[in-house]
């Protein structure tokens, strides 16, 4: 085939690095967007942070501050004596000009934190507190290795056996079995606990023995913990030979008792949210405004933009070029975050008044595409300044997500969120007779009664999103 040019016109679309930036930095959540703004400030010389401009009024005070201490009772603070009165000190005449320990520590509580403690550290820490011998000491390790974050181990006493009889000679079963005990005196009460049952009877022999119903508590746990699960009150008061009260008495002491004990040691560090907007009442109106503290305000350096040349092609002057175009998109893109992040924030707000004031059970049906059409922007613009961004609310600090729901209709013609029928079977589950609890067809019925339509599997669902057992195993006895 002969070779030949041919011209073609076509259209596409192509992202600039300016787009990809400012899409980039529209996703990141507030800590990622530190660490960009952190990064950027490192890399690009024509970055600065705006440092607050000290009022004229304080320069204009400092000179009267200066002038009042000035002169002293033995002259002038720069001149010093050639000696000291006898009935006076150093301290006396002359103000101490170094900072204090107090003075010097900073609020750094980052820096106060200290590594949190893991369940299986702090259970060798008292496994180091005993004077035991070397072999029950492996055998010590070996259970504590196998206990979980809950508390119980996760290894069968045989199989823990059988993994340490290659490493210990003539080793025997009681040994592990005597070795387990001791552990299980650990703090807190209830660890390296085989089971649910186990773990409750060994809180329960830590007791005193003047405490009442102990025993019975014990002969519950140990012989009718199924029942007692099932909530078959009959059953028990029949096998235990107790009356009503007395079995109350019994079930509220096993009810005080730890299930999780190992859950109340810290394995790791709290992280706290921090929120993009803040949204307030002022004057009867509801206003949005931008975390001042998510990003700090950046500009280009004035002295090193003074320094670029307009007609010198050195390889220093071209980096300077290029360093400052990069600072303006920069900024330019960290506007127009905060810009989007502000409106669509308003937006919500405009359209979510009735959660403001009344909570969640007011919350509006709300889709992406209403805010996108409202604002005249993508629906994954939306989506993307939705993602990992946070509101302070009279209601607590939520996700911009939370705000979108699907909805279900309602007898006379509107629509109702999910996220309100959630609120709606919480709140009905919180008010319920322990005695007696609301199944998910008699909710089904009240939120009909309410001119909501929902189904009894709708409010399973949702019932068991929440994490709210069935109503079996809700009844309480009393």
């Amino acid at each position: 085939m002969k070779q030949s040019l041919q011209l073609r016109i076509g259209q596409s679309l192509t992202m600039t690095p300016q787009l990809q930036q400012a899409i980039k930095l529209l996703q990141l959540s507030t800590l990622d967007l530190q660490q960009e703004i952190q990064q950027a400030l490192e890399s690009n010389m024509m970055l600065e942070v705006e440092e607050e401009v000290v009022s004229a009024q304080k320069n204009e005070q400092k000179p009267e501050s200066e002038s009042q201490d000035e002169k002293t009772s033995e002259g002038s603070q720069t001149d010093i004596p050639d000696e000291l009165p006898v009935d006076s000190t150093w301290d006396d005449v002359y103000e101490n000009t170094q900072p204090t320990l107090a003075a010097q520590e900073t609020n750094d509580f980052e820096a106060q934190r200290s590594k949190p403690v893991s369940l299986h550290e702090y259970l060798l820490e008292q496994l180091n507190m005993l004077s035991i011998s070397e072999r029950d000491r492996a055998i010590a390790i070996a259970i504590i290795d196998s206990v979980n974050l809950d508390g119980y181990i996760s290894e069968s006493i045989e199989n823990i056996f059988q993994g340490l009889q290659s490493q210990l000679e003539d080793l025997e079963l009681d040994e592990v079995e005597g070795v387990l005990h001791r552990v299980q005196n650990f703090d807190p009460i209830g660890i390296a606990a085989r089971n649910l049952a186990d773990c409750l009877i060994i809180q329960l022999k830590q007791l005193a023995e003047t405490v009442i119903y102990k025993n019975k508590a014990i002969e519950l746990v140990r012989r009718h913990l199924d029942l007692l699960a099932n909530h078959e009150q009959a059953k028990l008061m029949r096998k235990l030979a107790l009356s009503e009260y007395q079995l109350t008495e019994v079930i509220t002491l096993i009810r005080s008792l730890d299930p999780k004990p190992g859950a109340k040691i810290q394995t790791e560090n709290s992280e706290y949210i921090v929120p993009d907007v803040f949204v307030s009442k002022r004057k009867g109106e509801w206003v949005v405004g931008l975390n001042p503290e998510i990003s700090p305000k950046l500009r280009v350096n004035s002295i090193y933009s003074a320094m670029i040349k307009r007609a010198d092609n050195s390889k220093e002057n071209t980096s300077m070029k290029e360093h400052l175009q990069e600072a303006k998109w920069f900024i330019k893109s960290l506007h127009s975050r905060n810009d989007t992040l502000l409106r669509v924030a308003k937006s919500i707000v405009e359209k979510q008044t009735e959660f403001l004031e009344n909570g969640a059970i007011a919350m509006k049906p709300m889709i992406l595409r209403n805010i996108a059409e409202e604002l005249e922007l993508h629906e994954s613009t939306i989506s993307r300044v939705t993602t990992q961004k946070y509101m302070h609310t009279p209601n607590g600090i939520v996700e911009f997500k939370y705000f979108f729901s699907s909805h279900v209709s309602t007898e006379s013609g509107g629509e109702c969120s999910a996220t309100a029928i959630r609120a709606f079977i919480k709140e009905m589950v919180a008010n319920e007779n322990l005695a007696k609890p609301l199944s998910d067809s008699k909710m089904s019925g009240i939120l009909k009664e309410k001119g909501i339509n929902v189904a009894r599997r709708t409010v399973a669902k949702y019932r068991e999103a929440m994490s709210i057992p069935p109503s079996s195993q809700r009844k309480r006895l009393l």
